[in-house]
This record gives C-alpha cells, structure tokens and sequence, in this order.
C-alpha cells in the first residue's frame, strides 16, 4: 500500500486540527441518503433565491469515506505508472509527458508483468486513442473511471509477489462506489433542472483523486453546453497547478466545459502533521507566499480557459491581493464583468468590503452560506468564528471603511445615499 493512503488510527477523527470545514462520518447507506435529500433541499433553496447560483456538497457525506480512500489508492497507483514510463521524456508539464511504445513495453516488465510484445501493443493501442504513437495523461487517465477500465488491462502481478500492479475494488466495495455516483446523479440533475452550479467541495489530499475523478465524470455528462458541475482545488497544494491543467485539457479533447471552485484550502495544519506522521512527502506548499503565487498561477491560467471556451472559475478568497489580481487578468483578457463567467465568493459576514464593492461594480459576487439545521451548521460556525479570530484587522479595517464613508456622508450631506441608485441611475 501507499503510505499516503493507509488507515492512521491518529487520524481516525477527521476533524482533527481542522477548522474550517465540515466534517461527515459514515453511519450507513440510510445515513447518506438522508444527506443526499439534504442537499437536493438545498439546491432547490438556491434555485428559489437567486438565478444561475451555486451549492457545494461533500462526497464524503455521500458514501463511506474510506471507499474514497480506497479509490484514491487505485487512482494513485495508475498515476504513479504513468509517471514512471514516461520518465525519459520531457520533464516539467505534465501534460507535456508522454510514454512511447517501446517505452510501454519496457515498462510493463519491469512491473513483472508476464506479457508478449504483442500483448503489450494490444494494449498500448486501446490506450492510445488518438492513435499519434505514444500516450500522454489525458489518455491515461480516461482509464481512470470508477469502473477502472485500467486496472483491468493491469490484471497481472509482479513475477515474485501475490500484489496486483493495481488494486482492485471487491464487490461490496463497487456496489457502495456505484450508490455514490447515483446520489451524485441526483444532485447533479436537480442542479441542472434548477439552473443552480454544483460546486463539489475538495477534501483531504488522501480522499482528493477518488473526488476529482468522480467530478470530472459528472462534468462530461452534465457539463456539455455550459458548467454545470465545478470540481474545486486547493492552491496550497503542490500539484494544484498541474491538475488544473490536465483536467482543463480533458475537457477541451472531450468537448465538455471546465468548471472550478479555487481555495487556498482548508486542511493544511492536518496534512502536515499526518505527512510528518506516516513519513511521506508534504503535499503543502511550504509557506504561504508560495500558496499565493500558485493561487494567481492557477486563476490566471483557468481566465484563459473562460476567455477561450467560456469555462468558469469562483474566486472565493478573502484575500484582498487575490481578487485585485483577478480583477486585473480580466481586464488584461477583456473578461467581461457581468457575463464572463468570473464570480467571487466570500462567507457570509466576512470581507463585506470586498463583496460589497464587487457587486455594486457590476461583477458577480455571491455570499457563502451554511444550509441546513441549527444544530448541523452551529458547530461549523463555532469553528469557522474560532478560525477568523486572525481575521480581526480586516474586521476592524472594515469598520474603519464606514466610518470613513459614514463621515463622507455627513461633510457632503448625503448620510441617504443609495449607491445602487447611483449605478443603474
């Protein structure tokens, strides 16, 4: 097994040293079919008070997370093969990467797989799609499905061992995979029929591939004439900018519109301590200038994409600097403001200087809201006020704003000043 995806008893408890996100255990199937209609209410509240707005939804409240841990091994283990065959080519960019046919095959035996050279261009062949020679990732990875079309070209095991190449899921396993995916359908459909965009929510880098690749599923069926699903990425990851990119050329080569939520991501002090713990690599960014560099790298390249093809991005970030950068690539790109697929998100009663001007400027600016019971969302709250105590300065910046703006009034008499009036007048 890969470190990274073995079960950690310190660990168990996912909520620990994790703040800022909701945290869902699995009871049973029934359990997730009661968050499954949770969620159905919520995109139709979203389609009830706002037109063209958005819902996010955890996977893990949707099945058994440790499905998703299993996945993501699979996932991870495919991946892991790519790179290695593709090791003498061109370094850097993924997507750049490419594995030619005698490189394949040289592959293939030094998996110990006991396969012919023509056994192995069989494969190679049905791999290679668009039949240039040689396979890069988005081939790859269009293997990647939860049926694992891959895995069962890789049935064979190493010579001196009983491990697969790949794992596989048993039964049990593909049926609870399969409940999933029919619950992500539903919401997915309902989101489609209320004109609402689905932003699935991002989550620990262990559960992330199975995520991602489970998203970009739902983007290829419901995402052909505009977004209607959104995966999101977390900038503090290390390999954030090279996911974006691989899945954004997915989407061009199968003709399906990108769809991205962008964080800086809300699980990093965990991360750390699980990568210190279990002795593989960080997958975080090692301070948060470079979390903010890559943040600006991954929005400014996924502008590009919704100038080119009219994809979406929601820039939800409280972070000042993040939302000028933004705002400047748009006006670089010609990006128009109200109708070019941009929108900017920020919690409820937080960075209210930014949303605020945002909106009255003419761009798309939404507000994140929890849905659900009192005693559902009251703990997240708690959490999310513990986590913003850092925030103070931006508050008491606020409160300075409108005092500012309360004296301005008063000097130039206008203390019933309507600035919406202002605009459309």
């Amino acid at each position: 097994m890969v470190k990274q995806f073995q079960l950690n008893k310190d660990f168990a408890d996912r909520r620990k040293k994790v703040i800022s996100a909701r945290t869902y255990f699995y009871e049973d199937e029934h359990k997730c079919d009661v968050h499954l209609e949770t969620f159905l209410n919520c995109i139709d509240a979203v389609g009830y008070a706002s037109e063209n707005g958005f819902a996010a939804i955890k996977l893990t409240a949707l099945g058994r997370p440790q499905l998703l841990l299993r996945l993501s091994e699979i996932l991870y283990q495919t991946k892991y093969h790519f790179d290695q065959m593709a090791s003498q080519c061109a370094e850097g960019r993924i997507i750049n990467r490419r594995i030619a046919r005698t490189s394949f095959f040289e592959g293939l035996l030094k998996l110990g797989m006991h396969l012919t050279e023509a056994e192995a261009d069989e494969i190679f062949d049905t791999i290679d799609i668009n039949k240039s020679g040689d396979i890069d990732i988005i081939e790859w990875s269009h293997f990647l499905t939860p049926q694992l079309e891959l895995f069962k070209l890789f049935q064979a095991s190493p010579g001196d061992t009983s491990a697969p190449v790949i794992s596989a899921l048993n039964d049990r396993e593909l049926e609870q995979m399969e409940n999933m995916r029919r619950r992500l359908h539903q919401l997915a459909k309902r989101a489609m029929e209320q004109n609402v965009r689905l932003m699935v929510d991002a989550e620990q880098t262990y559960f992330q591939p199975a995520i991602s690749r489970l998203t970009l599923d739902m983007q290829r069926l419901y995402n052909k004439e505009k977004p209607i699903i959104l995966n999101t990425y977390q900038c503090y990851l290390k390999d954030a900018y090279n996911s974006v990119e691989t899945d954004m050329e997915l989407a061009r080569r199968e003709g399906f519109r990108f769809g991205a939520k962008i964080v800086r991501g809300a699980y990093m002090e965990q991360e750390k301590a699980r990568a210190q713990a279990m002795n593989y690599e960080d997958p975080i960014h090692p301070n948060y200038q470079a979390t903010c560099d890559n943040y600006n790298k991954v929005v400014s390249s996924i502008l590009e994409e919704v100038k080119r093809s009219g994809a979406n991005i929601v820039v939800a970030s409280h972070n000042e600097d993040s939302v000028v950068f933004t705002l400047q690539r748009m006006r670089e790109l010609s990006i128009p403001r109200d109708k070019g697929g941009v929108y900017f998100a920020q919690l409820l009663g937080m960075c209210d200087q930014v949303s605020f001007v945002l909106g009255q400027t003419g761009y798309k600016a939404f507000k994140y809201v929890p849905y659900g019971s009192v005693s559902d969302v009251l703990p997240y709250l708690s959490r999310r006020a513990a986590e913003n105590r850092g925030l103070l300065a931006g508050v008491l910046k606020e409160r300075k704003l409108l005092w500012n703006e309360l004296k301005r009034r008063g000097r130039e008499g206008e203390l019933f000043y309507n600035p919406y009036k202002a605009t459309v007048s």
